[in-house]
């Protein structure tokens, strides 16, 4: 299946772990609505696309984790703006690019 952009009305929601789902297509944009959230795990899925900028707004966010999926592209800029984040966890993709010098 593929993460609905619904999920960006759960804006209570600290916890999001949907780690080995067989899940595919991309991130929705709207994650980045998802103000309270502390927790973003998606690893282990086919997840492609881009990371959507729109991570940036996730102030809240201390672990963020995409690794092996199939996600391409660039790190986001944005990402530099989680301040609170303490792990982050990229690997295992198809990501191009330096690391932006804000992370």
């Amino acid at each position: 299946g593929t993460i609905p952009s619904e999920v960006g009305t759960l804006i209570a929601l600290h916890y999001l772990a949907l780690p080995i789902n067989s899940l595919s297509g991309t991130i929705p944009s709207e994650v980045g609505n998802l103000s309270a959230l502390s927790t973003l795990g998606l690893h282990l899925n086919s997840l492609s696309g881009t990371i959507p900028s729109e991570v940036g707004t996730l102030i809240a966010l201390h672990y963020l984790a995409l690794p092996i999926n199939s996600l391409s592209g660039t790190i986001p800029s944005e990402v530099g703006n989680l301040s609170a984040l303490s792990t982050l966890g990229l690997h295992l993709n198809s990501l191009s690019g330096t690391i932006p010098s804000e992370v």
